[in-house]
């Protein structure tokens, strides 16, 4: 079974806080640091190994290796080749070492000042040895991603170069708008994994040089800013001294929260306390529906007979006037079948309560994990409605409202079921705009651990692609019946994405589908969503799916393209507890959009100064 773990093995004295744009990168892969043509090349001698991942050089930059070499069990020495031989040019230090990594190698650039640079990649095969052995018939492919570009397809260093021991170097640009360049190195299962032995294939790397293509500014620039910065962060002090001492109440007292709220233009209807209380019988502890992360959750019924169901805002919640506004701001302009409907909201007396359509079968994952007395039974072709109005909902949020919208916490306890079992997305506090002109959003991390994609949990990268990778754990979860953070089928495996994926690569996706189902299911509607959810939750958001798309393969109006992945990428996506210990050491960034906070709980979690 593969074999990973998240690497702690960096000491948090070794990453220091970089207060200052970086304009360069070079690193020596596999080597020593090294000194050519002036150019000092950086040392890259941290062991490899599955899913491990190192930051270097006072969190400047930084590599993460996935996956073990096939029926050998790997070391770190595994990870770094030497040559044997002598390459006779000027530059032959940058070709003695390299980095191997048999799935996936990516580096990464951090604090880089925005603007384009030169990427150059340095290859030379000094593994596979052209001596009339089986060496010699060994064949290295792979892909090379910059910015999650697709620059090389099928690479094959020996043949670009015409032999071995020959250098080849590769020349790209590279856009940074938001601080980081990525260089990833993707083994696609080309070539050969047992000639000449085991455990040669995989992408090589000599040695990464970048080089902006812009002048940094000089000295004196750097001074100056240096200074206004200084200036502008004892400014912020004083005046964050201000507002606290206002708070208290020493320079003349502070808004209370009902003031702040009533001061905004919210785009809702509105309900007084009074017939809150009156349609909830004062917040009957009979009526309460369940907690959230929000707070508590009442059955109450209006005058008029409508049944409503009521947020309201714990004095212990972690969400606050932000996520409150946000959901409005959010929600309220919305009218679709899978997207709940906000009726209104009450602000007064300090109380903050959000009012909603009522739905009468509560959430899916009651239905799917809650008691078994409070169970709703869940045949086949209910599931596979859910599955796909959870798709249509997010297709509409992503690409069919007038706000385009990133929802970031889409998991079972956020779908709620109408009288007719019909899904309808909720809790949207921690939701973003996505503005089509960026590319992604760098942002805190605010979410549920299980359900965050990998390039959202660990960079704040956020983008609708998110949204995705969190369709398809929900997706696999409805099928299986099981819990995402719950389920260990053995100690061999982590997760039910974990299990997928070795079932999977076995062929025996039907052990996914919930016993409780029996015979009564179509086995080609289960490959179909079990296939779907499996591309959703591509390591890779690039190679993910559009919910338009995810629609369209579960309804059977497109094929679904299957992909085989390597279940060791996601063998530690719940052991984000080491990481996150390490992340909390770090106490700066070279940008505050990079800080993370991530929550391990089932309980949805978001710092307050969240942006």
């Amino acid at each position: 079974m593969p074999r990973s773990a998240i690497s702690t093995s960096i000491p948090p004295v070794a990453l220091l806080v970089n207060d200052l744009d970086q304009y360069s990168l070079h690193v020596n892969c596999g080597g020593n640091a090294i000194t050519i043509g002036g150019i000092k090349y950086e040392a890259d001698l941290e062991p490899g190994g599955a899913a491990k991942f190192f930051r270097m050089k006072d969190d400047i930059w930084g590599f993460s290796s996935t996956g073990d070499f096939w029926d050998v069990w790997s070391t770190s020495k595994d990870y770094i080749m030497e040559n044997v031989s002598m390459i006779k040019m000027e530059e032959s230090g940058l070709y003695m070492n390299a980095r191997l990594s048999p799935l996936s190698l990516t580096y990464y650039a951090r604090c880089l000042a925005k603007g384009n640079y030169t990427v150059k990649l340095h290859f030379a095969e000094i593994l596979l040895r052209d001596n009339r052995s089986f060496y010699s018939v060994g064949r290295r492919i792979f892909d090379v991603y910059i910015q999650d570009e697709l620059v090389l397809k099928d690479f094959n260093i020996e043949m670009e170069a015409r032999g071995v021991d020959k250098p080849v170097v590769r020349n790209f640009t590279a856009v940074v708008t938001h601080k980081t360049l990525q260089i990833r190195f993707y083994w696609a299962g080309k070539g050969t994994k047992d000639v000449p032995k085991r455990g040669t294939y995989g992408p090589l790397i000599s040695a990464i040089t970048i080089d902006s293509d812009f002048s940094p500014p000089n000295d004196r620039k750097k001074k100056i800013i240096l200074a206004v910065g200084i200036l502008a962060l004892v400014l912020s002090l004083v005046f964050m001294i201000l507002i606290i001492l206002r708070r208290k109440g020493y320079l003349g007292g502070r808004k209370s929260k009902e003031e702040e709220l009533k001061g905004l233009d919210l785009q809702t209807g509105f309900f007084t306390l009074r017939q809150i209380k009156a349609a909830t019988n004062n917040f009957d502890a009979a009526n309460k529906l369940g907690e959230g992360g929000f707070g508590a959750v009442y059955q109450g019924t209006l005058l008029d007979g409508t049944i409503i169901a009521v947020k309201q805002l714990s004095s212990k919640s972690k969400q606050g006037n932000r996520e409150f506004v946000n959901e409005i701001g959010m929600i309220s302009g919305l009218q679709h079948p899978n997207v709940v409907k906000l009726y209104g909201c009450c602000i007064e007396r300090n109380q903050l309560l959000l009012v909603y359509e009522y739905m009468e079968n509560n959430s899916l994952s009651h239905a799917l994990f809650g008691p078994e007395e409070g169970q709703v039974k869940l045949d086949w072709s209910t599931r596979q409605k859910i599955c796909i109005g959870i798709a249509r909902g997010l297709a509409f949020l992503h690409d069919e409202s007038p706000l385009k919208i990133v929802h970031r916490d889409i998991k079972t306890t956020n779908i709620l079921l109408d009288r007719d079992l019909n899904p309808k997305i909720s809790d949207f506090g921690l939701a973003k705009l996505d503005e089509e002109e960026n590319t992604h959003i760098s942002t805190r991390i605010a979410g549920t651990i299980g359900y965050m994609a990998p390039e959202y949990a660990l960079w704040g990268y956020l983008t609708y692609k998110a949204d995705v990778y969190s369709f398809g754990i929900v997706a696999l979860e409805v099928v299986a019946g099981k819990n995402n953070n719950k389920f260990r089928p053995s100690d061999d495996f982590v997760c039910l994405l974990d299990w997928a994926l070795v079932l999977q690569q076995k062929g025996d996706l039907m052990e996914l589908v919930d016993p409780r189902l029996g015979s009564n299911f179509s086995k080609e509607e289960a490959i179909r969503i079990i296939k779907v959810a499996l591309l959703c939750t591509n390591p890779s958001p690039a190679l993910r799916p559009t919910m338009s798309a995810v629609a369209n393969m579960l309804e059977g109006r497109t094929a679904v393209h299957e992909l085989i992945m390597d279940p060791s990428i996601y063998s530690d996506e719940l052991r984000f507890k080491g990481l996150r210990e390490r992340f909390d050491q770090i106490r700066g960034r070279c940008s505050s959009e990079t800080q993370s906070l991530i929550h391990s709980s089932d309980a949805t979690w978001a710092d307050s100064s969240a942006t």
